[in-house]
C-alpha cells in the first residue's frame, strides 16, 4: 500500500491541537485503537508522521466483536499495517458475541485498559471525531438526556472511574484528538495519503439509531447548515465547560447541606443521608438537582432520571412529616425538619 508523507492542512490542525490542549504529551506510550476504517486511519497516520516531533512509543490494538464475517480478515488487514509500519501490535477478540452498542463499547474499553495497564501505555488514543461528537450528542438529546448527556465525548477522561481502579498509574487516560475534524476531512485525508480504507458493512445497518442518525439525519442538517457537525460538536464542548463549573459548584452546595451519620441498628431503617433543607432551597435550582443528582447516584442501584431527582426536589417545599414513595432500591425519602432524611432498609 502507497502512502504519502506530505504535510497537509490536516497535520497542522492535529499539530496545533496537541499543542493548545496538551492532549498527548512528548515521549509518552500512546496504544491506539485501530479499526481499519477512514477515522482510525487518519488518525495513526497523523500520529506517525508526528512522531518524529513528539517522540511518542507508538502501539496498535485492535478489538474483534466478531460481528462481521469478515472481522479476522479486518484483523489481518490492520495488523499488516503495523507490520509495514513497524508499529507494535495486540488483537483481542470477544469471547461472546456482544447483543448491543453499550455491551460492545464496555468490553472494548475493557480490553483497551487491560492491555494499557499490562503493557504500560499512559494514554489510549481513539479516532473519534466532531461528526461522531455531533451524532452522540443527537442520539442522547433524542433519548431525552439532561445536558451531561449532550456534553458528549470529551477530548479526554481517565479510562475507569475513580472507585474501579487502585490509583491514577493503573488508570490510562482516553483521548480523543480528532474532535475538531469532521468525518468528510478523515475520507479526504485517506484518500490524499493513498490509504485503503477496511468498509465496515454494519456502518450501513439502518436498524442501529446511531446509523439512522448519521445516514438520515445528519445530511437532512447539512442542508440547513453545511457545518452543522463542527456547530454541534462545538455546542457539546460548550457545554462540558459549563457542566464542570456546575459539578464544582454542586459539591460545594453538597458540603454545606449534607449530613451523614452512622447508624447502627437491627431490623431497623437505616437513616443514611440528611440534607438541610432549609439551606438547599438558597441555591439556584440548577444547583439543588445537581446535589440531589449526585446523592441519589450514591445511593440508588440505577443512574438516577430526572424523575427520581424531581422527587428530591419537591420534597424541598412540602410540609413536614411527608415522604416520598420507594426509589428503585427501595429507599425512600422523609421530611423532618430541616432535614430530607434518605431511609434505606438494612
Amino acid at each position: 500500500m502507497a502512502t504519502s508523507s506530505g504535510w497537509t492542512p490536516i497535520h497542522n490542525q492535529f499539530h496545533k491541537t496537541l499543542l493548545y490542549r496538551n492532549l498527548l504529551p512528548k515521549n509518552q506510550r500512546l496504544l491506539v485503537a485501530v479499526s481499519g476504517g477512514q477515522d482510525s486511519l487518519c488518525l495513526i497516520k497523523l500520529l506517525i508522521d508526528l512522531q518524529s516531533k513528539w517522540g511518542w512509543n507508538l502501539a496498535m490494538i485492535y478489538c474483534d466483536h466478531r460481528w462481521r464475517n469478515d472481522s479476522q480478515a479486518n484483523a489481518d488487514y490492520v495488523k499488516g499495517l503495523a507490520n509495514i509500519w513497524k508499529i507494535p501490535y495486540y488483537q483481542k477478540t470477544a469471547d461472546v458475541i456482544s447483543k448491543t452498542e453499550a455491551d460492545a463499547r464496555k468490553w472494548r474499553y475493557q480490553v483497551l485498559g487491560e492491555i494499557a495497564i499490562n503493557y504500560n501505555f499512559s494514554y489510549i488514543v481513539t479516532g473519534h471525531t466532531a461528526s461522531d461528537r455531533a451524532e452522540t450528542l443527537l442520539y442522547n438529546l433524542i433519548r431525552g438526556s439532561g445536558s451531561d448527556g449532550l456534553a458528549s465525548l470529551p477530548w479526554q477522561r481517565p479510562l475507569f472511574h475513580t472507585q474501579d481502579c487502585q490509583s491514577s498509574i493503573s488508570n490510562p487516560l482516553l483521548v480523543r484528538p480528532l474532535l475538531e475534524i469532521t468525518r468528510s476531512q478523515t475520507l479526504a485525508f485517506c484518500q490524499e495519503q493513498n490509504l485503503t480504507i477496511w468498509e465496515d458493512s454494519t456502518n450501513e445497518d439502518l436498524h442501529y439509531n446511531r446509523n439512522r442518525i448519521r445516514a438520515e439525519i445528519i445530511p437532512l442538517l447539512r442542508q440547513f447548515n453545511p457545518q452543522v457537525e463542527i456547530n454541534i460538536s462545538q455546542t457539546a464542548e460548550l457545554l462540558k465547560d459549563e457542566i464542570d463549573y456546575l459539578e464544582q459548584t454542586a459539591q460545594e452546595w453538597r458540603k454545606k447541606v449534607i449530613f451523614v451519620p452512622v447508624i447502627e441498628t437491627e431490623n431497623q431503617p437505616e437513616k443514611t443521608w440528611g440534607i438541610n433543607r432549609h439551606l438547599l432551597r438558597e441555591a439556584p435550582l440548577a444547583i439543588q438537582r445537581r446535589v440531589m443528582r449526585q446523592i441519589l447516584m450514591e445511593i440508588l442501584p440505577i443512574q438516577p432520571n430526572f424523575e427520581h431527582i424531581e422527587k428530591m426536589i419537591n420534597l424541598l417545599r412540602v410540609p413536614n412529616r411527608s415522604q416520598s414513595d420507594p426509589f428503585p432500591g427501595g429507599a425512600i425519602a422523609q421530611v423532618e425538619n430541616p432535614w430530607i432524611w434518605i431511609k434505606r432498609e438494612n
